[in-house]
């Protein structure tokens, strides 16, 4: 049986945005902006706070998804704590398409596993990313929040998970409008068809390898790469206000893309002397919260 550390530990761990236009649940790239976890062993009971996003809304029992990421990374780890206190410092918008759910598992499972002794060992990185894959039943969020930066990442045939870790152009960082109404995930990919015609599946296959290579070193080719075919336009009625931004920016010139499940509006910008980085926060709908954050290329972090 596992032994548990002395006093509390902490955990960051980034937003992340999936998708990113044609990368369907196999695209995912992580953002500067952090929930910011603490746990520690108590003798008995559990003890949940939550202060940020999600605070009055979210339950603060052993339903809560950091603490049910914390139990099932306990389990495999073979560790049985006697009681839990966990704090959760939350900025990343829930129900938003920023990834708060991956960050919420990723969170929890990294928590658990600095709480036991050898705990790097007795679950690396590997196990906790097809842990938190599996939790969340996709890899696209999950693997960003772990890993940092953008990866790709999606299922074998054997049902394994991958991730690989590709390159960011330096010049390259998001702004993202995000809307004050939330969309939940199963509403959004509720409304995606069984099958799209062959032709969609070829363009959005051509796109996505295309995205690789924008974001890599070639971000002019960034609005060409971020066309869709698969799923945005599907997605309208749950979100017309997003997507009706989406082709104003689009239009434009500007490669935006509803980020994740939505509803929140990413539009990649290169910087420069940031008149354009300023241009795109100047279009935010009144009512929708605006950000410039950068791309994350640390992934989940003990504090």
């Amino acid at each position: 049986m596992a032994s548990f550390v002395t006093g509390p530990v902490g955990v960051s761990v980034p937003a992340t945005s999936a998708n990113l236009g044609p990368g369907f649940d196999s695209l995912g790239l992580a953002l500067g902006l952090r929930d910011r976890l603490e746990a520690e062993i108590l003798t008995d009971g559990l003890v949940v706070e939550v202060g940020g996003e999600g605070a009055g809304d979210v339950p603060l029992d052993e339903t809560h998804l950091v603490v049910r990421a914390m139990r099932a990374a306990f389990e495999q780890m073979d560790a049985a704590p006697t009681g839990i206190r966990l704090t959760c410092s939350n900025l990343i918008p829930h129900a938003r398409g920023l990834g708060s759910s991956s960050a919420a598992i990723v969170g929890g499972l990294s928590l658990a596993r600095a709480l036991v002794k050898d705990g790097p060992e007795l679950l690396d990185d590997d196990a906790l990313f097809a842990l938190a894959a599996r939790i969340e039943g996709h890899p696209d969020n999950v693997a960003p929040a772990l890993y940092g930066g953008f990866v790709i990442s999606g299922r074998d045939d054997d049902d394994t998970f991958y991730a690989v870790r590709s390159a960011v152009d330096p010049r390259v960082s998001a702004v993202v409008l995000v809307p004050s109404a939330p969309v939940s995930t199963e509403l959004a990919r509720g409304l995606l068809p069984e099958q799209v015609p062959h032709a969609d599946a070829a363009a959005d296959a051509g796109r996505t390898a295309l995205l690789v290579a924008a974001l890599a070193g070639q971000p002019e080719q960034l609005w060409r790469a971020t066309r869709d075919y698969l799923h945005q336009d599907y997605r309208r009625t749950a979100m017309p206000e997003s997507l009706a931004l989406v082709d104003a920016l689009r239009a434009d010139g500007v490669p935006a893309i509803v980020s994740g499940a939505g509803p929140t509006v990413l539009a990649f910008t290169t910087g420069g002397d940031g008149t354009e980085t300023r241009a795109l926060l100047g279009r935010c709908p009144a009512g929708w919260t605006p950000m410039h954050l950068p791309v994350d290329t640390d992934g989940a972090k003990v504090t």
